[in-house]
């Protein structure tokens, strides 16, 4: 596997970007130089994540999530 996290990730098992294996090895966002535990998907090339809202889900019992524009600085947690 390699050292550096995907282009673009998804925690949604149904997401053509969810990746089981390199989520189980812990993947660690920098958004705009802040830490972020809360990230739903990301895309470094296209510069935006989606952060969940809180616990709020919406009818179908996914989580409501925003779209924020900036730098993505994707990493391993766990080597």
């Amino acid at each position: 596997m390699s050292d550096t996290p995907p282009d673009r990730l998804s925690v949604d098992p149904s997401s053509p970007h969810h990746d089981a294996d390199v989520l189980q090895r812990g993947v660690g966002i920098r958004f705009k130089g802040e830490e972020k535990t809360n990230v739903e998907e990301y895309c470094v090339s296209e510069g935006w994540v989606r952060l969940a809202l809180g616990n709020r889900v919406d009818r179908k019992g996914k989580a409501l999530t925003v779209k924020l524009q900036g730098v993505v600085e994707p990493y391993f947690q766990n080597n």
